[in-house]
């Protein structure tokens, strides 16, 4: 179920790919499988059919939770990034060249995976009800064979050291509390935030914007904030990770 060194390499289309047909959803004039309205309103109506709240309340609540799941998102990413590096997080190759065991990594093995799930489930609030769940479905799928190909490759790349840290650290749910020591890495944070433009827009849009109630608004806005973290991204310096 791993992911193969080509599917490595061509993630970020991939994943682009994806979020185009979710939003697009082409089956639903086919199929009629559900009405073209975003999963954020859709979501707000069934708990108002439900008697649990009001539709107003409805909707500022799946808002928050939402901005919340975006939050997650970012700050994984975020975190994750400050320690790892962007030459290895955006590298078309697997790269190992020592354990990391610093910031998130203490808690989680994969907070990058982790973080990018909770960003495509709040961006999936704006695509159509069958759209969100086929992206989530495609989304998770994807991530899991990405996690499996890049611990196999880890494993045998650096050995013993890092199949140690497997039995330390859990794949995707995070300890609250780490037995490993306190690394001596130092975090990079403004290559981080540059690095993770994207995350911390899709934060702000989903914080900010949707209580503008304007589906067509947000979507705008995370084209631009996508294409210029792309633009940030090509100015940034390829760091490499450090080891721990």
């Amino acid at each position: 179920m791993k992911a193969s060194a080509l599917e490595f390499r061509l993630r970020m289309w991939i994943q682009i790919l994806i979020v185009i047909l979710g939003f697009w959803a082409p089956w639903i004039g086919l199929l009629d499988l559900s009405r073209r309205y975003a999963t954020l309103a859709w979501l707000a109506l069934e708990i108002s059919r439900l008697g649990i709240a009001s539709f107003s309340t409805a909707t500022a609540l799946v808002i928050v939770l939402g901005a919340l799941a975006a939050l997650a998102g970012a700050v994984l990413r975020v975190w994750g990034v400050a320690y790892l590096g962007y030459g290895v997080v955006h590298d078309g190759a697997m790269q190992g060249s020592g354990v990391v065991a610093a910031g998130p990594y203490r808690y989680l093995r994969n907070p990058l995976y982790v973080g990018g799930w909770f960003m495509f489930l709040a961006i999936t609030l704006l695509m159509p009800p069958s759209g969100a769940l086929f992206t989530m479905v495609l989304i998770t799928i994807l991530l899991l064979r990405l996690i499996l190909g890049e611990e196999a490759y880890l494993a045998e790349k650096l050995g013993e050291p890092y199949r140690e840290y497997l039995r330390a650290v859990p794949r995707i749910v995070p300890r609250l509390r780490s037995n490993l020591p306190v690394a001596d890495a130092e975090a990079h944070w403004l290559v981080a935030m540059g690095t993770e433009l994207n995350a911390i827009g899709i934060f702000l849009i989903m914080a900010v914007l949707s209580w503008s109630y304007d589906n067509l608004l947000m979507i705008k806005a995370m084209l631009i904030v996508f294409g210029v973290s792309l633009i940030v991204r090509a100015l940034m310096p390829r760091g490499e990770a450090g080891t721990a």
